[in-house]
């Protein structure tokens, strides 16, 4: 598994460990490795993705490669073509690409970007399975940034509860509407396709069932806390700063600009059906997961 060490990653790993299957994580630093491990991963590689001659040491010995790129890599489409390299080199049995709902959309060029790898993957004679999942309801805990680049990860859901902010990047009267996904439902799909036959050839869209503004996921959070949760806009340009104050790079910063621009005008909807065919029951409903979020955070 590529990108090991990142939310998706992590979710993946412990669902593959409930499977009882063995997993070699490929990580980016020395620390993370002790993570992965206490996750379920029995194997850790350190290194980069960009290391072609790497990817193809890591990939050998290996019955399916699960590859997750960096978010908003600026390398995401050489980075996709060397792991696909390597599969095919090592000989592996899958290839399953962690993609993005709708990749067809060129205004976002991380979706852009997916999709060239999708080609690829295509073009590789490699059999291959494509996840494309929706935007995570985890990620209303870290707020407006990735993970990564957050003083904690639980940033966005303090703010909503000690301050009843939903802070979002969108006009607080636009209308567009989502499909978000729990990640945890996301790794249990993950796992299936990793680990059953009949999945070669495949591509699965893995939305939520719930279709909601967000102003309605404002009032899920409303509803379930007991208290007003209004929805409130950060204007871009003080984004911006924010985001160069945290260490952000510039073509992160302009992907997400680009993102937000585009869910403030148009709907980013998928259907939940193929997950719940995938995890044999119906996805997490927002109302589930906020309660999760609830009893998770009242133990930190």
């Amino acid at each position: 598994m590529t990108g090991a060490a990142g939310k998706t990653g992590r979710a993946v790993i412990r669902a593959l460990a409930r499977a009882g299957e063995t997993v070699r994580a490929f990580v980016h630093h020395e620390e993370q490795v002790r993570l992965v491990q206490s996750l379920g991963a029995q194997e850790a590689v350190v290194g980069d993705m960009r290391d072609e001659a790497l990817l193809e040491q890591v990939a050998r010995g290996v019955r399916a490669v699960y590859h997750i790129c960096p978010n908003m890599n600026p390398d995401e489409v050489s980075i996709g073509k060397a792991a696909i390299v390597a599969a095919r080199a090592a000989g592996v049995e899958r290839f399953v690409f962690h993609s993005v709902l709708h990749p067809q959309i060129e205004a976002m060029p991380h979706h852009w970007n997916k999709l060239r790898v999708e080609e690829t993957l295509f073009e590789s004679q490699l059999p291959y399975t494509i996840l494309q999942p929706s935007n995570y309801m985890q990620n209303i805990l870290t707020g407006l940034q990735p993970a990564g680049y957050m003083r904690n990860a639980w940033d966005g859901w303090r703010m909503i509860v000690e301050r009843g902010v939903y802070a979002v990047p969108y006009s607080v009267e636009s209308r567009t509407r989502m499909n978000m996904v729990d990640l945890e439902d996301v790794a249990d799909a993950a796992a299936v396709v990793l680990t059953e036959l009949g999945h070669s050839g495949s591509i699965y869209e893995l939305a939520g069932s719930d279709t909601l503004t967000q102003t309605q996921v404002a009032e899920v959070l409303s509803r379930r806390l007991k208290h007003e949760v209004r929805t409130e806009q950060v204007p871009i340009e003080a984004w911006r700063r924010q985001a160069e104050a945290s260490g952000m790079g510039s073509y992160q910063i302009e992907t997400l600009v680009k993102m937000f621009q585009y869910c403030d005008r148009h709907d980013f909807l998928g259907n939940p059906r193929m997950l719940g065919h995938l995890i044999r029951r119906a996805p997490a409903t927002l109302d589930a997961f906020v309660e999760r979020a609830i009893r998770e955070g009242l133990r930190r």
